[in-house]
């Protein structure tokens, strides 16, 4: 009997690429490639599993270190010949302890806008866990909560004030300078941009394709 496996094209040595995306920061974590048989394992465990060109056999990613990837989504591109795999990482991806397996950059003509969030929690964390006197976010530590809520409160004010206003510019600083003293809060309160999302994807997204008002 046809199964969806059916609609994919494999190559002509069996098998497939498949693109491993976390499914929280959209960041690509690696790329390996899988058989019929892994994948339909990867189906049935939810885990990712591929096939070794090297060693010609099957590997359960995280097996030995314990970084498994539990899989959310699966996608296969217009041509049937390669997937997109979403997934919630349980630690590294690459073997070299790196989060990502594409961290030597070739190329660079600017940072990558969809990781600059993360990337502003990981400095406010170091902060956090490295305070220094010329810092900051430091400096809000240091003062404590109520200090921060003070901030939001103003920084919230600015915007409303800025919104009244024609300048553009003003107004998306005084919006960037809210966010970032929501991510101090966040800190604090230990809630991460996946909570925010995941309640989102709650309110918002009440089945697969279908947005809520």
């Amino acid at each position: 009997m046809p199964t969806l496996l059916d609609n994919l094209t494999f190559s002509e040595g069996g098998l497939i690429p498949a693109i491993i995306q976390d499914q929280a920061s959209g960041r690509v974590l690696m790329l390996a490639y899988m058989n019929r048989e892994s994948l339909q394992k990867t189906l049935e465990t939810k885990e990712t599993w591929f096939f070794s060109r090297k060693r010609k056999k099957l590997w359960n990613k995280g097996e030995t270190s314990g970084n498994k990837q539990v899989v959310k989504s699966i996608d296969f591109d217009c041509d049937s010949d390669s997937l997109l795999i979403q997934v919630s990482p349980k630690g590294p991806s690459c073997h070299t302890g790196m989060e990502s397996c594409f961290h030597n950059t070739l190329f660079q003509d600017d940072q990558a806008m969809f990781l600059i969030i993360q990337q502003v929690v990981n400095t406010i964390k170091n902060r956090r866990a490295n305070p220094t006197e010329s810092s900051y976010t430091s400096y809000l530590f240091r003062e404590g909560i109520d200090k921060i809520l003070k901030k939001i409160g103003e920084e919230a004010s600015e915007i409303i004030i800025g919104s009244k206003n024609t300048n553009k510019n003003e107004l998306i600083w005084e919006i960037s300078d809210f966010i970032f003293h929501l991510l101090v809060l966040m800190e604090v309160k230990d809630i991460t941009i996946s909570d925010v999302k995941a309640e989102l994807v709650k309110r918002h997204v009440t089945k697969v394709g279908d947005l809520g008002e």
